[in-house]
């Protein structure tokens, strides 16, 4: 493989997705790493380390970079630097200084939701485009965005990352892990919406999926509500959704108030159910914002990157950086 490539890597917090990713943007190579629950951090960055040596060497690969997509307030010279519980040992640890020393080549980090929106902007829907919104809505929210044409930093890492945090819902008094109560977070994520339907199904309502929660209640997540149960007119499931994407359409409400996108593009794992939802949500964008011109649409699209559009992401915020 004689053409320059970067690394990408996407942290998540079961499995760790990196790959080699053309100039352009095209993934040329990937791999996937399950994370063993209660593994020493030390020892995840040192297996990833081997594992994308091994894929940099068995590809022929000339690596100009190497990209982190991580979770939480994310230094580009270091890693993540503030994320208490969520993924044990990362938060304060040297990632990008421990890749440069084992690689010898440049590093650096960011955020995962910023990854989503260097991935559209490159090779996405955010392409030229100068104002964009990148909402991932999975086992939580996070976001990224674009300002006259760029990917904003700040001194504190989180610019344009906080729209999950967004408080929608003040008559939700359950904790987010910010400290605030009733975040996009708690109200919009994939997870929000199982938490809604097990606690349906808790009191005791009618649903197809009873049985299955009472058989093992972790069993009913985001999937299992939309195959087992919307698609077959559950009413608890299908209330619920309805439900669940009012809260959506507030939440991108206030992204286009803040930031003015011209467009909005989801990603993540719920956006596999679409259908259900995206023209409703679209709608409710169109009704509610206030904008000028007042007819000016505001697309709602799905990202069409989605396997590895974090990977796609880190790889693309690494060459933006290395041509700095």
């Amino acid at each position: 493989m004689s053409e320059k490539t970067f690394v990408g890597v996407d942290w998540g917090g079961t499995r760790i997705k990196f790959g080699l990713v053309g100039g352009n943007g095209r993934v040329l190579a990937g791999e996937t790493v399950s994370l063993v629950k209660g593994t020493a951090f030390d020892s995840s960055v040192e297996l990833l380390i081997d594992r994308v040596r091994d894929l940099v060497v068995r590809e022929g690969a000339t690596i100009a970079g190497i990209g982190l997509a991580l979770t939480g307030p994310v230094d580009p010279e270091r890693g993540v630097v503030y994320l208490p519980g969520k993924i044990e040992g990362i938060e304060g640890y040297p990632l990008v200084p421990r890749f440069r020393e084992a690689f010898g080549i440049p590093v650096f980090a960011t955020n995962d939701g910023l990854a989503a929106i260097f991935a559209e902007k490159h090779v996405g829907h955010a392409r030229e485009r100068r104002y964009a919104v990148a909402v991932t809505l999975g086992t939580g929210v996070g976001s990224g965005v674009l300002v006259d044409g760029c990917v904003p930093e700040d001194p504190r890492f989180m610019f344009g990352t906080q729209i999950g945090h967004f408080v929608i819902n003040t008559s939700d008094d359950r904790l987010c892990l910010t400290g605030a109560r009733g975040t996009g977070e708690m109200n919009c994520s994939a997870t929000a919406l199982a938490l809604a339907v097990r606690s349906g199904l808790q009191r005791g309502i009618p649903s197809r999926l009873t049985d299955a929660y009472w058989s093992d209640p972790h069993s009913i997540d985001f999937e299992m509500v939309v195959r087992e149960g919307v698609d077959h007119g559950d009413p608890l499931c299908c209330d619920e959704l309805r439900r669940w994407t009012s809260k959506l359409g507030w939440l991108l409400v206030n992204a286009v108030h803040a930031y003015s996108p011209e467009v909005i593009i989801l990603s993540g794992g719920a956006t596999a159910a679409h259908r259900h939802f995206l023209p409703q949500v679209q709608d409710h964008v169109a009704r509610s914002s206030f904008r000028y011109p007042k007819d000016r649409e505001i697309p709602v699209l799905v990202s069409d990157l989605q396997e590895y559009a974090g990977v796609v992401g880190a790889a693309m915020m690494c060459r933006e950086k290395c041509h700095d």
